[in-house]
């Protein structure tokens, strides 16, 4: 069910912009729609914190590409503009509304670098407007977190199943967009065998991934998610959520089984098979400014 809403703002600061902590590069952050249709068991952006009052009531900003291009006029500093890294950008919604579309639109009539954040393949679909931002810089990235179909549909019911976002980035990486994947969260007992994880590396280097972002080996467990990813434990995976229980209790953080040793191996992969683990940013594509005395 969808809700429509006239927004005070579209585009905010992104939280550690200009630092490492940084994960996806971005100075701004911008949501068409608050919620998600994608159903992900542990979806982090459930959490109290977040205040999302309905999270399977999307919200609808129906004023988003008038607001967008309001401040985007307004902006002095031209940064990467992020959108995905709280609600899908591309959830089923999309194709009807067309936000995400138009958003992109504006940016590449203000020549403004742009970052996605997708678990989707229609992304396809606005192939036009990202080669015109590519001009500038634009990136996609697809969470993808088992090269398994059967698995991706009991952890993200509602999202295309991992094998579409793999031919996605792979049509994406053909025409030249800068794309790769965001492995996260791994989840504990479930995606974070070592031969699952160097099965996910290698097949997104084949399929034309350019880096593999991954903040950690292991998943939030905050207030408010931490109780729905339970419920779907019980659902999906029967016994597991005992074994959540007596490891991390009321952690904030669920730490894999020998995360570093398995962070280690997958770093050691990475580079051998010659993949970043960090995105490439805008800034670092510009040319270097030589001032002539």
């Amino acid at each position: 069910m969808a809700k429509y809403i006239s927004a005070k703002q579209i585009l905010l600061p992104a939280k550690g912009a200009g630092t490492e902590n940084n994960i996806f590069g971005i100075r701004y952050s911008m949501n068409c729609y608050r919620g998600c249709q994608h159903g992900c068991i542990y979806c982090d952006t459930r959490s109290d914190c977040y205040r999302v009052r309905s999270f399977n009531d999307v919200e609808v900003k129906i004023n988003a590409v008038d607001l967008l291009r309001k401040e985007l006029a307004a902006k002095r500093t031209k940064g990467t503009v992020g959108t995905g890294s709280m609600h899908d950008p591309y959830m089923p919604l999309e194709i009807q509304e067309k936000l995400t579309r138009h958003t992109l639109e504006v940016l590449s009539d203000f020549h403004f670098p742009v970052h996605i954040m997708t678990k989707s393949n229609l992304v396809l679909r606005d192939l036009d407007v990202l080669k015109q931002l590519s001009n500038v810089y634009a990136a996609v990235t697809f969470t993808i977190t088992t090269v398994r179909n059967d698995l991706s549909l009991l952890l993200e019911p509602n999202a295309p199943e991992s094998s579409q976002r793999f031919q996605a980035m792979k049509a994406l990486a053909s025409k030249g967009i800068l794309t790769g994947i965001s492995m996260m969260p791994v989840l504990p007992w479930i995606t974070d065998h070592w031969s699952h994880i160097r099965l996910l590396v290698e097949k997104a280097t084949d399929y034309g991934a350019s880096y593999i972002l991954n903040a950690g080996m292991g998943m939030t467990l905050r207030q408010g998610q931490r109780e729905f990813f339970y419920r779907k434990l019980d659902n999906k995976f029967p016994g597991m959520r005992q074994k959540y229980e007596k490891a991390y209790g009321n952690n904030y953080y669920a730490y894999v089984e020998k995360g570093e040793e398995i962070s280690g191996r997958f770093h050691a992969l990475c580079d051998k098979l010659g993949i970043a683990v960090k995105i490439p940013t805008y800034e670092e594509t510009l040319p270097i400014q030589r001032t002539l005395f």
